[in-house]
């Protein structure tokens, strides 16, 4: 007789709501890949900015808020980006896929890097991430053919400037595609859970046997490999690069951090929204000027004051909301009836005769 056991419970992934985010995902990059042909030129040219913002804070999100490693030297890799381009566009490639060999080229270059870096701990990693950036920048200006201090112009370019603008939007759309969803499962795997261990304590993730230094540096090369695409599609949709101060400046990563503390911090979906409002903010009011800035510094604070999870976090904490499922929960599950084989063996008693019975 089977036996009756209640109380078991099971680990949910959320995989239901998983398979339809990837299905609205998918209708939404495809609806969006389709805008050049029913919108503006200067609609969607604009939107570019959006969609390489959105990688920056992604990947600065994975970097210090999955990982814990919060880096103020992310603008050496997009400056590596830019000139990456210029090296294997002088090869003959076209912008668009030297682009992508470009990424590739600065992850080889930022796992030594790395070496370096995590050697640092705490403020002293976010100071060296920038003095790192700096001796980069000082490296690439020594070279001529890099345009120096000058700055450089892409050749062997698109001449149409219709063609042109429809291509760097695809391939803006293309390389945040790319970083939202391998943001997504690697969060959902075994690795993104080691990972926020080592955020919330790397001594205990050590301990319970998980090789912080590997994956730590395996997300410092992703956030690198997707900060230099970003500075590909920021070089190529200025035809160039004017200055490598602008390119290599500070201010990128000051930006990715404001995005992604005011959108909310450790999720997938904080940096989107953060990137959202920083581009509504800069297309409208950026003519404003140093008071510009002023409003930017000012939000800044009061949502850190107000609102310390960002503004998707307290909405995340009030309604429960989760657009990008990547945590687990335990579940109950109904009583069920274990099999007699699993059961409790029983126990043979024995007859006045001196036979047994059960």
């Amino acid at each position: 007789m089977p036996k009756l056991i209640a109380g078991s419970v099971r680990v949910d992934r959320y995989q239901r709501r998983a398979l339809v985010t990837g299905v609205v995902a998918a209708a939404a990059f495809v609806a969006l890949a389709a805008a050049p042909y029913v919108l503006d030129p200067a609609v969607t040219s604009s939107w570019i900015k959006l969609f390489y913002l959105i990688t920056l804070a992604t990947m600065w999100n994975l970097l210090a808020g999955y990982a814990g490693m919060v880096s103020v030297g992310q603008q050496a890799y997009i400056g590596l980006g830019a000139y990456g381009l210029f090296v294997f566009n002088d090869m003959g490639f076209d912008p668009y896929s030297s682009a992508l060999i470009a990424s590739v080229a600065v992850g080889v270059i930022a796992l030594p890097l790395s070496f370096i870096a995590f050697r640092l701990r705490g403020g002293y990693f976010a100071i060296g991430t920038w003095v790192i950036a700096e001796a980069v920048r000082q490296i690439v200006i020594r070279f001529d053919n890099l345009g120096a201090g000058r700055g450089r112009s892409i050749s062997n370019y698109t001449a149409d400037p219709v063609f042109r603008n429809m291509f760097t939007y695809w391939l803006a759309l293309g390389i945040l595609a790319l970083a939202l969803v391998v943001t997504f499962y690697l969060l959902r795997s075994r690795m993104g859970i080691a990972l926020q261990s080592i955020r919330d304590n790397e001594v205990a993730a050590r301990a319970l046997g998980i090789n912080v230094s590997r994956t730590k540096r395996i997300v410092f090369v992703i956030a690198a490999m997707g900060a230099a695409l970003a500075g590909s599609v920021i070089c190529i949709q200025a035809i160039g690069v004017a200055s490598p101060n602008q390119i290599f400046s500070v201010s990128y990563s000051a930006f990715m951090i404001f995005m992604v503390l005011i959108g909310g911090i450790g999720t997938i979906e904080g940096p989107i929204l953060g990137a959202v409002i920083y581009f509504v903010m800069d297309l409208y009011f950026s003519q404003l000027g140093l008071w510009y800035l002023v409003v930017l510094g000012l939000l800044a604070i009061l949502v850190t004051l107000f609102l310390p999870k960002g503004i998707w976090g307290a909405i995340h904490e009030r309604f429960n909301i989760s657009l990008f499922p990547v945590g687990h929960r335990i579940v109950p599950v109904a009583d069920k009836f274990l099999p007699q084989s699993s059961a409790q063996p029983t126990v043979k008693e024995k007859r006045p005769n001196g036979r047994f019975r059960r």
